[in-house]
C-alpha cells in the first residue's frame, strides 16, 4: 500500500508542475505579445508601428527604448547579469541597450542572457508576409500568424487572408491520393487526406497530436472541425452544373452563355421596338396639329373685321351716313 502524501510534498509537486508549465508557456509566446513585435510610437511623428531601434517613417531614435527579448526600458541593475556595469545607477535611453537586432529591426539590452539568446531565438527571423511577400525591413507594421495555417502575415492582409483561408485547392473534399473522403485537412497545402495517406515514413506522429502532412509536415486537423470549402469558379465547366435538363460541363456552359446573347439581342429588339413606337407617336401629334392648324384657318378665312390698323387704313376715317 503507498505511502500517504503529506501536506508538504502535495505542495512541493505543485510546485513543481507550475514551474513547468511556466517554462513551456515561456518558450511559446503568443507572436502578437512578444516584445520585439509589440506596438510603439514615435515620439517625433506620431506613428503606430512595431517596436523599432529607429522609426519607419522619420528614422528617429526613440527616448525610451524597449528590449526584443525581455521587453524592458530600465536596467535597474539587480543581477550581474549586465554586461556594462553601473553600479547603484539606473540606466535607460541608449545606455541600457547593447545591440541591435539584424531580424527584427528592435533594440536588445546590455543583459547578457538577452544578448546571447536573442537572436537564435528571433520569432521574426524568417518572418516573410505569405500574401505580399514582404519582410520586416519592407514595411512599418506588426507581424502576425494566420490562425489557422499559422504563416506569416503582414497587418495589411491578416484580416482578407484569415478571411480565406480555409478554401481547399480541389473541387471535392475526397483525398488526394485515393477516392476516400478526406478525413484530415493540411491549411498549407490546401488539400484533404484520408487515414491510410496521413502515415508517412518522413514525418512522424507525435503522440496525442494530430498526423501531419504527408507533404510538409505540418500538422492536420480534422476537416469536421473546420469550416472548409471547396474552390468555386464563376466560369468554365462548373457554370450551369444544376441544370433543370441534366446537361453541364463545358456543354452547359456554351449553352448558357449562347442563351445568354440571344436574350441579350431579344432585349435589343424590344428596346428597338419601343423606339419605333415613340416615333410613331410623335409624327402622329406632328400631322394632328397640321390639321388642328387647317381648321381654324378654314373657319376664320370668312370672318371680315372691315378696315383696321393691321390692313393699312389706319389714317382713313369712314364717313358717318
Amino acid at each position: 500500500m503507498p505511502k500517504k502524501k503529506t501536506g508538504a510534498r502535495k505542495k512541493a509537486e505543485n510546485r513543481r508542475e507550475r514551474e513547468k508549465q511556466i517554462r513551456a508557456s515561456k518558450g511559446n509566446i503568443d507572436l502578437a505579445k512578444h516584445p520585439c513585435n509589440a506596438s510603439m510610437e514615435c515620439d517625433k511623428c506620431q506613428r503606430r508601428q512595431k517596436n523599432r531601434a529607429f522609426c519607419y517613417f522619420c528614422n528617429s531614435v526613440q527616448k525610451l527604448p524597449t528590449c526584443a527579448q525581455c521587453g524592458k526600458t530600465k536596467c535597474m541593475m539587480k543581477s550581474s547579469d549586465c554586461v556594462i556595469k553601473h553600479a547603484g545607477v539606473y540606466s535607460t535611453g541608449l545606455a541600457m541597450v547593447g545591440a541591435i537586432c539584424d531580424f527584427c529591426e528592435a533594440w536588445v539590452c546590455h543583459g547578457r542572457k538577452c544578448l546571447s539568446t536573442h537572436a537564435c531565438i528571433c520569432p521574426l527571423a524568417d518572418a516573410e508576409c505569405i500574401e505580399c511577400e514582404r519582410g520586416v525591413w519592407d514595411h512599418g507594421g506588426r507581424i502576425f500568424g494566420c490562425s489557422f495555417c499559422h504563416n506569416f502575415l503582414c497587418e495589411d492582409d491578416q484580416f482578407e487572408h484569415q478571411a480565406s483561408c480555409q478554401v481547399l485547392e480541389a473541387e471535392t473534399f475526397k483525398c488526394v491520393s485515393c477516392n476516400r473522403l478526406g478525413q484530415h485537412s493540411c491549411l498549407r497545402c490546401k488539400a484533404c487526406f484520408c487515414d491510410d495517406h496521413t502515415r508517412s515514413k518522413v514525418f512522424k506522429q507525435e503522440k496525442g497530436k494530430e498526423p501531419p502532412c504527408p507533404k510538409c509536415g505540418h500538422e492536420t486537423q480534422q476537416t469536421k472541425d473546420l469550416s472548409m470549402s471547396t474552390r468555386s469558379l464563376k466560369f468554365g465547366r462548373q457554370t450551369g452544373g444544376d441544370e433543370a435538363d441534366g446537361a453541364s460541363g463545358y456543354d452547359a456552359y456554351w449553352k448558357n452563355l449562347s442563351s445568354a446573347k440571344t436574350g441579350d439581342t431579344g432585349d435589343h429588339d424590344n428596346e428597338y421596338d419601343e423606339y419605333e413606337a415613340e416615333d410613331d407617336d410623335e409624327e402622329d401629334n406632328d400631322d394632328g396639329g397640321k390639321d388642328s392648324e387647317s381648321e381654324t384657318t378654314d373657319l376664320f378665312s370668312n370672318l371680315n373685321l372691315g378696315r383696321t390698323y393691321a390692313s393699312g387704313y389706319a389714317h382713313y376715317e369712314e364717313p358717318d351716313d
